[in-house]
This record gives C-alpha cells, structure tokens and sequence, in this order.
C-alpha cells in the first residue's frame, strides 16, 4: 500500500474510533437518562474517580497491568485466527501456581527469590492450561469456545476447592480467601511525585512491546499470522500449523498466568488467593483486543481506557445511588458501536478493512 493509501487509512480508523466514542457517550447518556440519572454528572463522577487524586489514578494502573497482560497474550491467539475463552481459568491457575509457590517458601527464604520465582510459575500455570486448550483445538478438533469455557470452570472450581481446603486459613471455612501473604513479598511501587507507579504496570508494557514486537519481526510471529489467515494454505507452504495453534495458546496462557500473579501479590492487590480472582480481565481483554486488532498500541490506548472507566464507575454507587455495573454497560456499548462502524466502513468505504 502507497504512503498516501496508508495515510488515509490510518485517518478512517481514527475517524471511526471517535465517533464510535461519541455515540457510546450519547447512547450511555440515553440509559443514564432512563435510570433517572444527569448523564453529564455521571461522566464528571467517572472522571473524578479515575483521575481526580494521586491515589485514583494509582488504582487505575493497579486496574490497567491485567489488561495489559492479558491483551498482550490475546493477541498471539488471534493472529492466529482462534479465540482463546479459556483465558479466565489461564489468569486463575497463574494465580495458583503462584500462591503454591509462595506458600511453599521456606520463611527465612529472599523475598525476591520467592517474588521471581512465584512469577515463573504463574507463567508455567497459565501456560499449560493454556497448552490444554490449544491441543484440546489442534488434536482433538474441540472448538476453543466451548473447550475454553469448560476449562475456566475447571480452574473456579479448583480454586474454591483449594481456598476451602488445604488452603484454608486455621479454623476458618471461608471463600473469603486463604491468609494474605507479608508485605515483603508485594510487588514494589516506584514514587514519580505526585504519582506512584505499581511496579507491576511496567511489567504490562514490557509485555505487550515484546509480544507487538515478535509479531511483527519474528519469523514466529509471521507463521501466526500466515496460520490466521489460512490455515491450510499455511500448512501448504510450509507452516508447521499444529505447532503454531499449540505456542499461541501456550503463550496467551502464560502472559493470562502472570496477570494471576500480579492480582495475588501486586502492590495494591488483595495479597491472597481468593475464588473469582480473575475478576473478569481475561473476557474484557477479548474485547480490548477485538477493539485494537492487531494493533498494540491501540490495545495500550483502549485498556487504559477500560481501566479508568471501571475504576471511576466505582464512584457512581456513592456519589449518585447507580449500580457500578454501568461501567460495563458503556464498555459494552463501545464495542458493540465500534464493531458496527467498522461494518459500515468495510462496506461503504473500499478498502475499508
């Protein structure tokens, strides 16, 4: 493509972004108005709550780093043309794994003995139940959708049976979590007056600038790619195409692994395993990535987003007697608007995708 076709289309996607953004704005101003709320007071609330102090705008990065993680894997997986559903019960066994290891520490072990080595595990976690879904996919011709869902119970269960269990804290039956490891063993924060950064916020934009980085000089990021857009004609020219699907998933799983990690030990996590640790990160990096293609920076840019809505939306319960949940409804309602303009422009523009 000419320099000026690539301008253009660089200049349609922004254009189709930003009007994606103002018709979420009047469409979630409309359900605001049926829910008896000022839409305009509603947004200044969310804003206040993202940004409106040193502290909230900490949060929001505590928010942003499992998007991130889990964005940076989801774009392995759908370079190569699947869904990776299963990206839930892939953050919860990182998170296991993580919480195994460092339960198995010795006390007087180094903190960042225990801190590095709990995040190669949550990698491996992740990774291989990653790994099962890919071969469920490539050896067992199971759609990855329904596989992955199966999975992601699999993993909720475990965790509540472990928390009930042998990891339960003494004389307690609670799914309230097991007991919160010491503050030596947190992820570090780094003070930038008047902000201060969690440490694990660096790890997110390492993540997804390696993974931006391999699929698009690597020659493993190129077979993905060859692989997503065909996969037999891939298999025709070459492409080792069930090796692939296998290192995609498996990648996604140990990128989904570390974002376990950080929600167990990240400096302003809960410190503790608990069930539903996954928070739903994992189901909303689909969309963050559904949004962004294949584009990392637009997935940098878009998760932020999310994270600051989410987190500002915790403002709507105190402030003005709304449900939080209103946060998802917005969320929801961009994507379902950007994919619709995208349509739009695939058909009336040529060249539009």
């Amino acid at each position: 493509m000419n320099t000026t076709g690539a301008t253009m289309g660089i200049l349609r996607s922004i254009a189709a972004g930003v009007v994606g953004l103002v018709l979420t704005a009047a469409c979630g101003a409309g359900i605001l108005s049926v829910l008896g709320a000022s839409p305009l007071e509603a947004y200044r609330w969310i804003a206040a709550g993202a940004f409106g102090t040193p502290e909230q705008v900490s949060y929001v990065l505590t928010a942003w780093t499992p998007l991130l993680l889990c964005a940076a894997g989801l774009l392995l997986t759908f370079a190569a043309g699947v869904w990776n559903i299963g990206i839930e019960g892939q953050v919860i066994f990182g998170a296991v794994f993580a919480t195994g290891l460092l339960r198995a520490m010795e006390p007087g072990a180094p903190a960042w003995a225990g801190v590095i080595l709990a995040g190669l595990a949550a990698i491996l976690g992740g990774g291989m139940w990653g790994g099962v879904a890919g071969a469920l996919r490539a050896y067992g011709n199971v759609n990855e959708i329904f596989g992955g869902l199966g999975l992601n119970f699999i993993a909720g269960s475990l965790t509540v049976y472990l928390v009930l269990g042998p990891w339960a804290r003494p004389g307690i039956a609670s799914t309230s979590g097991t007991l919160p490891f010491p503050d030596r063993l947190w992820l570090p924060t780094f003070a930038v007056p008047p902000l201060v950064i969690p440490g694990e916020t660096l790890l997110g934009l390492a993540a997804i600038g390696l993974v931006a980085g391999a699929l698009r000089g690597t020659q493993f990021g190129l077979r993905l790619k060859a692989i997503g857009k065909s996969s037999r004609a891939a298999y025709i020219r070459g492409v080792p195409v069930t090796r692939g699907l296998l290192w995609a998933f498996a990648g996604c799983g140990g990128l989904a692994g570390l974002a376990g990690f950080v929600l167990v030990i990240g400096a302003y996590s809960r410190h503790q395993l608990f069930p539903l640790i996954s928070g739903g990160y994992g189901f909303l990096a689909i969309l963050v990535v559904l949004l962004a293609g294949s584009n990392a920076l637009a997935g940098i840019l878009i998760s932020a987003f999310f994270a600051a809505v989410s987190t500002g939306s915790l403002q709507l319960p105190l402030q003005m007697h709304l449900d939080s949940a209103v946060s998802g409804i917005l969320e929801g309602t961009l994507v379902l608007l950007a994919l619709l303009m995208r349509g739009v422009q695939a058909r009336l523009v040529p060249g539009g995708r």
